[in-house]
């Protein structure tokens, strides 16, 4: 038998991962790292859904969710793409 998790503790860790998030764009000035803490912000907005459509038994937040990886991964191609373009490449000083 598991035990549930009360929906307010997980609206308080989401809570807690967007400040970690909203601290690290605030921060820090490299490009990489505040696409890093974007990611933590959409994926404190992600839990803070699951967790509000749990409560109330509906699946929109399961929805929202699907929505949020997707914003996610592209954000991450283009932390990608950022980071191979100003890598070094090789035969260059």
């Amino acid at each position: 038998m598991s035990a549930a998790v009360p929906t307010e503790y997980g609206l308080a860790a989401a809570g807690l991962l967007f400040v970690i998030g909203l601290i690290g764009v605030l921060v820090r000035r490299d490009m990489i790292f505040i696409l890093l803490s974007l990611e933590i912000m959409l994926n404190a907005a992600g839990l803070a859904f699951i967790t509000a459509g749990a409560r109330w038994n509906a699946a929109d937040g399961q929805v929202m969710l699907l929505f949020i990886l997707a914003v996610a991964a592209s954000e991450a191609a283009v932390a990608l793409a950022l980071f191979f373009s100003v890598s070094p490449q090789p035969g260059e000083p």
